[in-house]
């Protein structure tokens, strides 16, 4: 296929979990049929990881390939940057971005620069789009007395934005995904396209249309938390409150999953899924309080948060089918889709990796370890494809997961294989927040505190 034939595809869904995707995971809590079917022609890789989180780090390093976690804070382009917006325009290419993420258009953002066209849908999470009180909905169903004041307050913002809907054509995945397929409809002629989709959800507030509301229990008559506060859960919810907030988030999966699976319709009616590169990754995942916690955080570092789905379909289907466990990176995600369309000479100017030694079969793995964090948090994640290394703040226990064995990371064994977790700290420095200490382990940290040892 020729690069001037060869249009792009990315589609991006915010905080969806990789186990919550059936192909990824047979005993998903949803069903998501149209993601399962994209992978089965696609390259699926296990092991793809944001470096530095969150949602802004993560599209910075997809739009610039650069690396986020150590220089690059939640900020907007900078003058420097060149973003793959920018430089496919330069190669001819039309570009478009539409989303309802609306970090984007918050004022002094800037990172639909270099798409031809934009377009954003309001009214996600706290956006403050409606400021007329609730007419409709009650603030008290959905708020538990151990709510601060703020947090009510940022309830209320999120029923405003959706008290109006009425259909699951209502809601935002619906919106962007029909906006996107009616651009595509109309600039069918004017190919080759470089089409950026990024949808909010399943992001919390979690308020899945009816009829993808299957996975709570019926008969629930508790407060519909649509958007925990973080922290430990148990301060705030009762273990039958956990599942209900658990099935909102599986329902707002499979409702994510159809409208994705109606936009891919629309790209295979057009007659463009064939001579397209298709990517769908999302940018994290989302804890549901399976280490006790709720919501994103720079403490909450486990596969829950950090695994994701990610996959890229070839035109034609070349390469598919195949299901990679080799570590990869986000950085990783632009040198891949250069080379992929014949703008290899550009990845000497990028400090991530080209994937596709992997996808040909020439090599078996780019990485020996991935690390993860947030910037502004001490906190730091190092894995491999056996080993996740959890380094924490002085003061705290560092923890150290088998991933083959404990999947769920449920035992910490940083006594018993510290060796396994020095292994992997000497692997990042200072800049990394990685400053070659000694790895802190639960019984040495009994001993100093019963001894009077500083």
């Amino acid at each position: 296929m020729s690069r001037q034939r060869l249009n792009v595809i990315f589609i991006i869904l915010d905080s969806f979990r990789q186990d919550h995707v059936s192909f990824y995971n047979s005993q998903s809590p949803c069903e998501t049929p149209n993601i399962d079917a994209l992978a089965k022609e696609s390259v699926a890789f296990d092991n793809c990881y944001p470096e530095g989180l969150p949602t802004i780090p993560v599209r910075t390093a997809w739009l610039t390939g650069d690396r986020t976690l150590v220089h690059r804070p939640w900020q907007p382009l900078t003058p420097e940057d060149r973003s793959v917006a920018e430089l496919l325009r330069e190669e001819g290419y039309l570009t478009a971005c539409f989303t309802d993420c609306y970090h984007y258009f918050k004022p002094g953002m800037n990172l639909h620069r270099g798409f031809r066209v934009w377009d954003w849908i309001r009214g996600q999470e706290y956006d403050a789009y409606r400021s007329a009180p609730l007419r409709r909905l009650n603030l008290d169903d959905y708020c538990k007395d151990t709510f601060s004041p703020q947090w009510r307050r940022t309830v209320e913002t999120a029923l405003k934005n959706v008290e109006e809907f009425e259909t699951a054509e209502d809601h935002y995945c619906a919106r962007l995904m029909r906006r996107a397929s009616e651009w595509l409809e109309a600039n069918i002629s004017q190919q080759p396209v470089f089409l950026w989709v990024d949808s909010f959800d399943p992001h919390e507030p979690w308020t899945p249309p009816k009829e993808f509301d299957k996975y709570t229990d019926p008969n629930y008559t508790g407060k519909k938390c649509i958007l925990p506060p973080g922290g430990p859960a148990s301060k705030h919810f009762t273990e039958e409150e956990i599942a209900y907030i658990r099935g909102l988030y599986a329902g707002e999966c499979a409702y994510v999953d159809y409208y994705v699976g109606q936009f891919l319709n629309k790209v295979k009616e057009l007659g463009l899924y064939e001579n397209s590169l298709i990517i769908l990754a999302a940018d994290h995942g989302h804890p549901l309080a399976d280490h006790g916690k709720f919501l994103k955080g720079g403490d909450r570092l486990y596969s829950e948060l950090l695994k994701v789905p990610f996959l890229i379909r070839f035109p034609g289907g070349q390469y598919g089918g195949q299901r990679l466990d080799a570590l990869a990176a986000f950085h990783d995600v632009l040198p891949t889709l250069l080379d992929a369309i014949g703008l290899g000479n550009n990845l000497e100017a990028l400090p991530g990796k080209s994937l596709m030694p992997l996808i040909r079969g020439e090599v078996e793995e780019i990485r020996q370890a991935i690390i993860t964090g947030y910037f502004a948090a001490p906190d730091r994640c190092i894995r491999d494809k056996v080993w996740s290394y959890i380094r924490r703040p002085e003061g705290q226990p560092d923890e150290l997961y088998n991933l083959i064995e404990d999947p769920k990371e449920t035992v910490n064994l940083i006594d018993e294989y510290p060796e396994e977790a020095q292994r992997l700290a000497s692997m990042f420095g200072a800049l990394y927040k990685m400053r070659g200490a000694p790895v802190k382990g639960i019984q040495g940290r009994y001993e100093i505190a019963h001894t009077g040892v500083e």
